[in-house]
């Protein structure tokens, strides 16, 4: 049947126990992640009424991946990925912790929130590239493109989710307790981990240490003209659309005149959005370069019909779809990058795409802060919303206009062949 077909299409890579265990502990994790994230945000309000303070300290947390992302991709490449993850993800779980029992006593100030959110973004300069390569080492280049998109369901589903009940626990049990859910959430990653299965894994070689390997990186990227471009489109993107972490609180309270739970509602509407433009590019067999373009040209356009919104429920309706194009950009993006990257490079590459995503934030969070508060939260949507449309036009002049690019067949997936053999795959 055709439904069924789509259906096993869709969930495929969770036939794969070691990604199975982890897709598991990270629906845990990750809901705990995005509760964090509102408590945080919701913090800094209620110390400082500040948009610039927010934008400031969401900087603080992304700066170290934008400074010492390209090390990270250094780190996922010398090193076991497996090995790397149960470090890194202990480290952010004492993060959140040390916050919580901050906040309960009553002795958390602004500094400390920044302090720790600066150590939780040095965590996550070595944690993004060696959690993203480490997918492709558990399903293999044939589900790749697979496992990402479910990956990506995963992150969003998450996002309906954790806010959901940060707003919940806010009102009913008190801040502290967003911190303190999050840094027990790690457990059920670490025990996933342990439980995997060695033998299993689909390991990139490891690269040995030697000189010059970080300008090793930057110039393969360089001189690989898809990388590159799918890059700038990331940075583009990454440094004004996706600061919706900073704008989206200013808009809940400044705008629409809400409270915590509306917060959660906008946030929660972008998850929704998001699992459903998962869950369909999961069934995709083929990836063209016009779908990348295309992606974000919607992304841009109705990040403009938020920003337009007067009223909470058309907000959700709109956000709904913003999650929806932005989540077929991100997996569109990251799957490019993956298949076309060499497994020595993977790392490093995979640590830029980190670095054009959220190391752009430090650059992109205070400036879209300051205008969403001194102009108004709607405008700080609208700029997001003219970025994603000119990164379109510089994909559609860099990867449509030009001829295409062949993958080698090695890296090409079977599912990909069968269904478009005289394509490439973005």
């Amino acid at each position: 049947m055709p439904i069924a077909g789509t259906a096993r299409r869709t969930f495929a890579s969770l036939n794969v126990r070691n990604f199975r265990l982890y897709f598991i502990g990270q629906s845990i994790s990750l809901s705990g992640t995005w509760m964090q994230t509102v408590g945080q945000a919701w913090l800094v309000l209620q110390i400082t009424g500040s948009g610039t303070a927010l934008g400031l300290i969401t900087a603080l947390q992304f700066l170290p991946i934008l400074v010492l992302g390209p090390w990270g991709g250094v780190v996922a490449d010398r090193f076991p990925k497996r090995r790397i993850l149960y470090v890194t993800q202990a480290a952010s779980g004492l993060l959140a912790l040390a916050l919580g029992l901050l906040v309960a006593s009553g002795a958390v100030r602004l500094w400390m929130v920044g302090v720790l959110a600066l150590c939780l973004g040095l965590v996550n300069a070595v944690d993004n590239p060696a959690r993203q390569t480490f997918v492709l080492e558990m399903v293999g280049k044939e589900q790749l493109q697979n496992a990402v998109s479910l990956n990506s369901v995963l992150v969003n589903l998450a996002r309906v989710i954790g806010p959901a009940l940060a707003g919940v626990l806010i009102t009913s049990v008190g801040l502290a307790s967003c911190f303190n859910v999050n840094a027990a959430s790690y457990i059920a990653v670490l025990v996933g981990l342990w439980m995997m299965d060695g033998g299993e894994f689909h390991p990139a070689p490891v690269v040995t240490r030697a000189k010059g390997q970080l300008r090793e990186g930057f110039r393969y990227v360089k001189s690989t003209p898809l990388l590159r471009n799918v890059l700038l489109m990331m940075a583009i993107i990454g440094t004004l659309s996706y600061e919706f972490q900073v704008i989206l609180p200013l808009f809940a309270q400044f705008t629409l005149h809400g409270g915590a739970g509306t917060f959660a509602a906008l946030t929660g509407a972008m998850g929704v959005g998001s699992v459903i433009g998962g869950l369909y590019t999961a069934g995709r067999r083929e990836v063209r370069p016009e779908m990348l373009v295309r992606a974000s040209l919607l992304f841009g356009v109705v990040i403009l019909a938020a920003a337009a919104a007067p009223n909470l429920a058309l907000a959700i309706g709109a956000l709904v779809l913003v999650g929806i194009f932005s989540i077929n950009f991100l997996s569109l993006g990251n799957t490019t990058l993956q298949l076309e990257s060499t497994g020595e490079m993977r790392g490093r590459v995979m640590a830029l795409w980190a670095v054009a995503f959220l190391g752009s934030t430090p650059v992109g969070g205070p400036i879209i802060g300051w205008i969403g508060q001194h102009a108004g939260p709607r405008w700080g949507l609208a700029v997001g919303g003219l970025a994603a449309l000119a990164a379109a036009a510089l994909g559609f002049r860099t990867l449509i206009a030009k001829s295409p690019v062949t993958v080698p067949d090695e890296v090409k997936t079977d599912a990909v062949r069968a269904a478009n053999s005289d394509e490439r795959i973005l």
